[in-house]
Parts: C-alpha cells; sequence; structure tokens
C-alpha cells in the first residue's frame, strides 16, 4: 500500500496509507481538539471524510471558528430540508446557504408556515440529530443527477443542474432518507447538530425575481453549545430593540408615505438634524484632506451612462429613461460620470494632481420593492461620494489616505469591530461583467494588495465582488451588539478615465491618463443612519442627538427663568427646548426619557434663587447643581469634541 505524508497543522507531519481520511487522523492523533467538525485540505475547506491520496497540509476546525460554524450553519440547513420533507412530503426544496450567525432554506410549499409548523420542524430536526445519521457525499455525473432529482420531483434542483456548466462535477449528499445537491462541506453526522432554533418564516422569490414562484424562505440559528445558542438569541432580542425602524419612529426621525412611493424617505426635522451633522463631520474631514466641493445635476442624457459604460453594466439598477425631446434622460444612480466631466472641463498638468472631488448629492437606484428595508435598502440616497485623480505615484499615498479616514470615522462612532474585503474580478467574467483588460486587472489588484499591506491594515479577499471598472474595498462593520453592516467602500477606476479621456500633463510633457479612485467612507446617509440608530439604541451622543436639552420648569411660575436659559444655550448653538406643560415634574422627566434627550435641566425656586440649574443626564443617577456658564462650557467642549459616551 501506498504512504502519503500529512503535515498537521500545530502537530507536524506523520505518515499515513493512502486513502486516510482525515476524521481518522483526528481520532488517531493526540493534540487535535476531538470538536472539529470540518478540516482545510492544502486550504481548501474538505469533509473529514474524505479520502486523502496526495501529500497534504491538513488543518483542522471546531464549530467556534469562523469555518467551522459556517459548515454547522449550512449542515443545520439541510437537518432543516430533511425535517421539512418528512413532515410535509409534497415540499419541493430549493437552497439553503449560510449567513453570518444564520441560515435559510427555501421551500416551495402549500401553505406558509406557521409559528406552529416551526416549533413542529424544530422537535424533527432533534429526533434526526439523535438518530446521528452520517452525512456522505457522493460525485454524480450530470446525467445520474438529472435523472435522480427528476425521480424525486424536485424540479428546482434540476433547473439549477441545467443552468451548471456542463464541465462542472456534481456533488450530492445524504443522510439517511435525505439527498440534496450541494457542493459541501458538511459536517460527519446529523448528532453533531444539537443546539439550534428556527427564527422566523417569510416570502421569498426563486433567485430573487419578482416575477418567479413565491416561495417560503426559514431563518435558523446553530452554535456548538448551548451556552453559545443562548447568547446569540439574547443579542437577536436586543437587536429587535434596537431596530432602527422602530426607534426612527419612535423618535420621529423619517417615515415612508405610500403617496411618496416605496424605499423614498421623507426626513422630519430630527432625521435633518442628523444628516446636517455627519455631513458638516464630513466636510470638516475633506476641507482638512484638500477636497473641492462640486455640485451635478439629478438628470443627465442617456449618452454620459453609455460613455462610463453604467448602461451596459449597471441598467438593471436604474430608474427607466424619460423622452425629453426625444432624448432618453436618466435619473442619476451615481455622481462618477458627472465628476468625470468637471475633471475634464479644464486642462490638468501633474502639478494640479491629485485632483479631489466631493459631492453630497442624492442619487436614485431602482431597488426590487421585496429587497427595500428601512434606510438600510432605499431608492433615494444622499451619498458623501468622492473621486480623486491621481497619478501612477501618487496612487498608494491617496489609497491609504482614504482607508486611514475611514479609520478616522470608526474612532468618533465608536466603531470597534471592522473589515475590509477586498473584492477582486473573476476572469470568467472578462467582457461581461467587467472591463476586458487583463493585465490591469492584475496591476491594479496588485496595487491595492500591496498598499493595504503597506499600510498594516486587515483586509480578506472576495473574487468576484470588484466594481465592473476595477477592485474596491467593501467595509464591514459591527455595531456595539455585533450586528454586521455593509457600510462604506473605496474602489479603483482604472478603465472609464480613458473613456472620457481624462489626462493631464505629465513632468515630461506627455499626455496621461490618470487613476481614479472612488471613495464613499459614510456609504449613504440612509444607511449610515440607520446603523448609528441601531449601534447606539437611539442613545445617540450629545453632538449629533437630534434634541441635546430639555429644561424641565417644576411649575409654571418658573416658565420664565427657563426660557432664559433656553435662550442662552440656543445662542451658542445647543439644541435645547422648554417642556413649558402643566404636567407633574415626574411625568416631564419620563417623557424626556422616552424621547432620549441626553440631558435633562430642572429649574424650581432652589435653583432661581441661587442663579443655578440642576442637570439629570440620561443613565446617571446622581443630579449635579451648577452655574450655567459651568454648564455651557461642559456641553459646548462635549460636542465640539464629539465624545462617544462610554
Amino acid at each position: 500500500m501506498t504512504n502519503i505524508s500529512i503535515n498537521v497543522v500545530g502537530i507536524g507531519t506523520e505518515t499515513y496509507p493512502s486513502g486516510t481520511t482525515p476524521l481518522q487522523i483526528l481520532s488517531s492523533t493526540k493534540g487535535i481538539s476531538k470538536d472539529a467538525l470540518i478540516c482545510k485540505v492544502d486550504q481548501v475547506l474538505t469533509d473529514l471524510s474524505t479520502s486523502l491520496t496526495d501529500d497534504a497540509t491538513v488543518q483542522f476546525f471546531d464549530g467556534k471558528s469562523k469555518d467551522g460554524h459556517s459548515v454547522l450553519l449550512h449542515s443545520t440547513a439541510h437537518l432543516m430540508a430533511q425535517a421539512v420533507k418528512r413532515l410535509y412530503p409534497k415540499t419541493k426544496v430549493t437552497i439553503g446557504p449560510y449567513l453570518e450567525n444564520r441560515f435559510y432554506y427555501d421551500f416551495d410549499v402549500e401553505t406558509p408556515f406557521t409559528e406552529q409548523d416551526l416549533l413542529k420542524i424544530e422537535k424533527e430536526m432533534l429526533k434526526i440529530s439523535q438518530e446521528n445519521l452520517e452525512i456522505v457525499h457522493e460525485v454524480k455525473s450530470r446525467e445520474e443527477a438529472l435523472k435522480f432529482f427528476k425521480k424525486i420531483g424536485e424540479d428546482y434542483k434540476v433547473e439549477i443542474i441545467n443552468d451548471l456548466d456542463k464541465s462542472e462535477a456534481l456533488k450530492v449528499y445524504a443522510q439517511g432518507d435525505f439527498t440534496d445537491l450541494c457542493r459541501g462541506p458538511h459536517v460527519p453526522s446529523t448528532g453533531v447538530i444539537q443546539h439550534f432554533k428556527l427564527l422566523s418564516s417569510s416570502a421569498a422569490y426563486w433567485r430573487g425575481d419578482e416575477n418567479n414562484q413565491t416561495l417560503q424562505r426559514v431563518y435558523g440559528t446553530s452554535f456548538t453549545s448551548a451556552k453559545d445558542l443562548k447568547k446569540y438569541l439574547l443579542m437577536l432580542e436586543e437587536q429587535k430593540k434596537r431596530d432602527h425602524r422602530k426607534i426612527g419612529k419612535e423618535l420621529d426621525l423619517y417615515f415612508h408615505d405610500e403617496e411618496v412611493g416605496p424605499g423614498l424617505p421623507l426626513w422630519t426635522p430630527n432625521g435633518a438634524v442628523m444628516i446636517d451633522e455627519l455631513e458638516a463631520l464630513a466636510k470638516e474631514k475633506e476641507d482638512l484632506g484638500g477636497y473641492k466641493r462640486v455640485r451635478t445635476p439629478h438628470l443627465t442624457k442617456g449618452t454620459l451612462y453609455e460613455k462610463s459604460g453604467h448602461l451596459e453594466h449597471y441598467i438593471s439598477s436604474m430608474y427607466p429613461a424619460m423622452d425629453v425631446d426625444g432624448t432618453d434622460y436618466y435619473i442619476k444612480p451615481m455622481n462618477c460620470p458627472h465628476h468625470h466631466k468637471i475633471y475634464a472641463n479644464t486642462p490638468k498638468s501633474y502639478r494640479d494632481l491629485p485632483y479631489r472631488l466631493a459631492e453630497y448629492g442624492t442619487c436614485y437606484r431602482y431597488e426590487k420593492s421585496g429587497e427595500l428595508f428601512g434606510l438600510m435598502r432605499v431608492r433615494s440616497m444622499q451619498m458623501n461620494d468622492a473621486h480623486i485623480y491621481c497619478t501612477e505615484d501618487q496612487f498608494k499615498e491617496e489609497f491609504i489616505a482614504v482607508c486611514n479616514l475611514y479609520m478616522d470615522y470608526f474612532k468618533i462612532f465608536g466603531i470597534e469591530k471592522y473589515e475590509m474585503r477586498l473584492g477582486l474580478h473573476d476572469s470568467k467574467g472578462l467582457g461581461k461583467k467587467y472591463i476586458n483588460n487583463p493585465k490591469l486587472w492584475k496591476k491594479t489588484e496588485d496595487d491595492v494588495r500591496n498598499a493595504l499591506k503597506d499600510a498594516g491594515l486587515k483586509f480578506t479577499e472576495s473574487v468576484g465582488d470588484a466594481a465592473f471598472y476595477g477592485p474596491k474595498i467593501d467595509v464591514q462593520v459591527w455595531s456595539a451588539i455585533g450586528k454586521e453592516f455593509s457600510l462604506a467602500t473605496n474602489q479603483v477606476d482604472f478603465a472609464v478615465p480613458e473613456r472620457f479621456n481624462l489626462t493631464y500633463k505629465d513632468v515630461d510633457g506627455k499626455s496621461k491618463t490618470p487613476l481614479c479612485i472612488h471613495r464613499a467612507p459614510l456609504g449613504t446617509h440612509e444607511r449610515f443612519i440607520g446603523f448609528l440608530i441601531e449601534h447606539f439604541g437611539g442613545n445617540f451622543p450629545l453632538w449629533l442627538a437630534p434634541k441635546q436639552v430639555i429644561i424641565l420648569p417644576v411649575s409654571d411660575k418658573f416658565n420664565d427663568y427657563a426660557y432664559n436659559i433656553c435662550e442662552s444655550l440656543k445662542a451658542q448653538g445647543v439644541r435645547v427646548d422648554v417642556d413649558s406643560r402643566s404636567e407633574k415634574i415626574g411625568s416631564k422627566i419620563r417623557d424626556a426619557e422616552m424621547q432620549k434627550i441626553n440631558i435633562m435641566v430642572i429649574v424650581g425656586e432652589k435653583e432661581v434663587e441661587g442663579n443655578t440649574l440642576t442637570i439629570r443626564r440620561r443613565f446617571i443617577k446622581q443630579q449635579q447643581t451648577i452655574s450655567l456658564e459651568e454648564f455651557s462650557t461642559e456641553i459646548l467642549d462635549e460636542i465640539n469634541d464629539r465624545r462617544v459616551p462610554n
């Protein structure tokens, strides 16, 4: 029998008979956690039951690791699908991917699932888990797979197979009476899956197309311990309390109106304050960074988007054209082409670069109605957009400066966890999804990768997530309670400047094409405010709060004193109001707390006689009595420093 050499990460290299599985290595080798669910063989996630026939490096992962947890989630989706098929045999299964800490599976069912149905499915899942069914995989030919899934009536699987590349090997996974088409990998057996919870069900369209069949999507989660499951479920409860749609309504920040249209938020005075504060912050940072601000129209001829390539690559996200004097016009989905025109309006030399243009323009994108969600997915959005035109020699410094700007914002908003994801092109999409220039793709991607490394920034790579004109950085952030958000972007454009004939005279007098960096560190104001609402739970830092101070007179006779204080604070730029209602002070305090107003100023006889103020801050029981001058100095310092409370 042939022997192979296996390097087990963290253990060392040993010799094994050819055909040995990682599971056998796991059971026979000391020092490896017996809780391992999955492994990587030469950096590729692989089932523990896979036979190893060549020398390799093997690394094991338990369910607490990122890779291990993702496989556990996906395997639990299959467990759920098996339970559904046992309970509702006429159900047809579609797809069941994993998400961050969650999974879902879409089903074609006769009637939507109820809460009672979900409990019933959970019970059946637990039963299958206790059966401890081995999860085995098999590679089938296209013909074999089609024949099998046609026989069992799984029409959606047949459609998937027909859409796959004919040369692609097809994997199926079986656990007892359930077999599914899947690339895998999976945990070794159903007995591993013990701590799970089905969370909700909702309608979904097959392949996300509203013209297709309506399916039932069931969400769930899964962990390796009851403790971790309980912790996550408690976090979900906190997320419900912090839902930006709920708090946005309670604090009167924004709303949607049917006559205005879905995905088109209306900002109230309170919400507009937050937008103004964010814009002021961004403008301050941009002034320091040497940006020049511009404004561009909401409406543009279609020929501009033909030149930029957006009509070719982005048309599905644009509103239909409108005929104006026999010419197609579009409402703008982005600012880029307009900024290119501004750059081209006057000749540039190398001395003018880098040339940085910023705009707070409103853009419009056609998002499908089923995908609209509060402020997170809208059709009208204000972007703190900017484009940097630079030479190749300036690129690294400018790119890193943008990334550092993101870091500055994270500090200001108390964002502690973030991840930069480098979106790379997929060579299969050249000439279709991506500009067809493989040499420039390689060079630009290498430049971005090296810039990130030189700056000491941690990042992951994702093939297929580039923009059509170049690689991009997508910034993921996590809120204070661990919810993930897609926030900002930093993109490199090596193609479009040439399309617009953007040039500069270099030091040698020759005409050259600049690189263009697209950046939006706060994303859209809509999504960012949605994130901030949930991040702070509506308890915004003083500088960002729509209402900063409320003055509460103990009785009507102290109203004049309260209004004098109010006018003094207003004159200093503080957002302050007086609650002059003829209500008891306790009721006024409770109402102020419900509105999440940071500071309450209580005035009564003692304060009038002493010409003082009694200060009550939210979440701080101890009150403070100080002069108006002291109070003004204290809160203005806090506002101007943009402090985030601990």
